[in-house]
Order: structure tokens, then C-alpha cells, then sequence
């Protein structure tokens, strides 16, 4: 991937996680799809863990891995911190994992096509 497509793909990632409805959650997964670059999911999370530094204001604390499992949950400072924004949100959390999550899950695909 060439620095230019690099650029490109991080401020797609970074808009479609803005996207992301309050109340929702999306995965890693389906943001690297939605970007175009289906295999990237972990540059997803890599540019989640820096997306504080990148912009102001980006929900990131509602990427969750596919199974609902909290998995940048470190990103966010202290281990409960991330459980708490998406509890402010109606989301329910129990052992680190969103309840019902294919429920509540967003696909950007999906939603904006």
C-alpha cells in the first residue's frame, strides 16, 4: 500500500466510524470492507488506537471485535472506560462483551448503500 492509499484509507475509516449510529456498534471487519480494503481489519484497530491524537470527537468506543467482545478497551485509558461510553449509550455490557450484538450491529455497507 502506497502512502497516498495509506492516507486515503485512514480518513475512510475515520469518517465511517463518525458514522456510526449512537447506540450502535460496528466491527473492525466491517469498517476495513467498507474502506475497501476487506483484509485490514487490524490496520483498523491500529488506526482506532490513535484516532484520539487524529480527531476530536470520533466514537471509536463503538468498534467492537464481531463477537461483541470490548477488544480496544486499553485504547480508551482505564478498563472500564469504553463499557461506560457505550452503557451512556443504551448499549448493554456484560463480561466485556456487548449483549445482543448482532442485534445493535452496524454494517456501513449495508446502511449506506
Amino acid at each position: 500500500m502506497t502512502e497516498e492509499e495509506k492516507k486515503l484509507f485512514i480518513d475512510a475509516v475515520l469518517e465511517l466510524i463518525e458514522l456510526i449510529p449512537c447506540g450502535r456498534v460496528t466491527s473492525y471487519k466491517k469498517l476495513a470492507r467498507a474502506a475497501g480494503r476487506p483484509n485490514n481489519s487490524r490496520m483498523v484497530g491500529r488506526i482506532i488506537s490513535v484516532s484520539g491524537k487524529m480527531r476530536d470527537g470520533i466514537p471509536a468506543h463503538r468498534v467492537v471485535a464481531s463477537s461483541g467482545i470490548l477488544s480496544g478497551k486499553r485504547a480508551f485509558g482505564s478498563g472500564n472506560e469504553m463499557a461506560g461510553l457505550l452503557a451512556g449509550e443504551g448499549v448493554e455490557i456484560r463480561n466485556n462483551k456487548v449483549c445482543n450484538v448482532h442485534k445493535i450491529m452496524w454494517d456501513p455497507i449495508e446502511e449506506l448503500l
